[in-house]
């Protein structure tokens, strides 16, 4: 049975040489992985906007709209783990071009549905074709970057997520807000189609342009590709590569998945409540309440950075991560306290996405440490899946406790205690000692 402790990372190197090949590298794939996953994000998220007008054009109760928005990580969930492992095999240009194509049809076309039923079954299709991106980018940038410097450069993968409520909610709102009626459509169609085009576009400039490995390149020269070759070699040999099926009964892997999932509660029910949290704070108009809902997006990008450069300057990952799930829980019951006063609750808001955003990057250093290989691939696809199971029970609890008491107070106080004991568990998550010390 494992214990519950991870390899000590490799530090690699850290001189001028080395630091111009890794922002080479850097400026040649952050970019394009940083725009493809603010599309992912809006896709997934964008229900949370259309509800302020699709539940009413369609009669949808909060439950349903829960259950609705939810549904999609039943579809990730199952498709999560065979997708990530058919992207290390056949490489990430050709998977994770198939994944935004697929997903950016499906998204489009959610703004056909006009029942439950069919709302159910186009976020679940949803959910399974985007199975496997974000797994997929974590292992990508395992192929590029060793530990010490993976932490920054996946903050500013997952700093898409903060922009994509910076940017996606005024766009959001103004397409709400303006769109209606065009052509004979709802603004919340409008929504659906416009958010969904651009990522079938991005899906074709990754299958031209996303290099699947350090050996394929051509804008690295041989002596760069052979400096990151040694460092990334030097790191995979301290890590584990067992047999695929083992990793299901790899306790690390589950203690790990156990706080994902209490991280990510956090995270979605911040993303898929929030437009409505602010409107029940007082706020009325679509476009007033999208650009507020990009001042908790906006400080909460600069909180992950910030962490996740003090993580990888520390190479310390656990007590980072619990620190910004402490802090989101306090902004999440601060928010609850407002009583309708937007000031006090968008500073709850900020200080809870600004919590719960840098544990992010910084937890991504523990699995990502843990193995190698294949296994790496089905481990790190198993975390995030049974993670973003959250979800699904995230906003159809919220929607549930809402119908209940006509409050979303008692669903933000049970994210709260979810984020605290996420805080809890990832300390047991212990590192062994450097193999200099054994």
């Amino acid at each position: 049975m494992s214990t519950g402790t991870i390899a000590q990372p490799y530090e690699g190197r850290f001189d001028s040489t080395s630091d111009a090949v890794y922002r080479k590298v850097g400026w040649r794939l952050i970019p394009l992985l940083f725009l493809c996953y603010i599309v992912a994000y809006l896709d997934r998220v964008n229900v949370g906007f259309a509800k302020l007008q699709m539940q009413g054009d369609l009669q949808f109760s909060d439950a349903v709209y829960g259950l609705g928005a939810g549904i999609f990580f039943i579809g990730y969930f199952l498709f999560e783990v065979p997708s990530n492992v058919v992207l290390h095999r056949v490489g990430a240009r050709r998977w994770i071009a198939r994944i935004m194509i697929t997903w950016g049809v499906l998204s489009a076309g959610t703004m056909f549905v006009s029942s439950p039923t069919s709302f159910y079954v186009i976020r679940f299709l949803l959910g399974a074709a985007e199975a496997g991106f974000f797994p997929g980018i974590i292992l990508y940038l395992t192929y590029w970057y060793p530990a010490a410097r993976r932490g920054k450069a996946t903050s500013l993968f997952l700093a898409a997520i903060p922009f994509a409520g910076i940017l996606g909610g005024p766009f959001s709102g103004w397409i709400l807000q303006g769109m209606g009626g065009v052509n004979g459509w709802a603004g919340w169609q409008w929504l659906f189609l416009l958010q969904g085009l651009p990522t079938v576009a991005l899906g074709l400039i990754v299958w031209r342009y996303l290099d699947d490995r350090v050996k394929d390149v051509r804008w690295l020269t041989l002596a760069e590709r052979e400096l990151i070759a040694r460092e990334i070699a030097a790191e995979d040999a301290g890590k584990a590569e067992p047999r695929i099926l083992s990793v299901l009964g790899n306790g690390r892997v589950w203690l790990l998945a156990l706080v994902y999932f209490a991280y990510t509660s956090g995270l979605y029910g911040i993303s898929f409540w929030l437009p409505s949290i602010i409107k029940a704070a007082g706020v009325k108009g679509a476009l007033d309440i999208g650009l507020l809902s990009a001042i908790p997006w906006t400080f909460g990008v600069v909180a992950m950075y910030f962490m996740a450069r003090s993580a990888d300057r520390r190479l310390e990952y656990r007590w980072h991560s619990a620190t910004g799930a402490v802090v989101g829980a306090a902004g999440l019951v601060l928010s609850v306290a407002s009583h309708g006063n937007v000031t006090l609750a968008m500073a709850g808001l900020t200080l809870a996405t600004m919590g719960i955003m840098s544990t992010f990057p910084v937890f991504w250093g523990l699995p990502t440490a843990l193995l190698g290989g294949a296994a790496a691939a089905a481990g790190i696809a198993l975390i995030n899946s049974f993670g973003n199971l959250s979800g699904f029970s995230a906003p159809y609890l919220i929607g549930l406790i809402k119908e209940a008491t006509q409050s979303t107070d008692a669903g933000l106080h049970m994210l709260a205690a979810l984020l605290v004991i996420g805080a809890v568990l990832v300390l047991f998550v212990r590192p062994a000692r450097a193999p200099s010390q054994r």
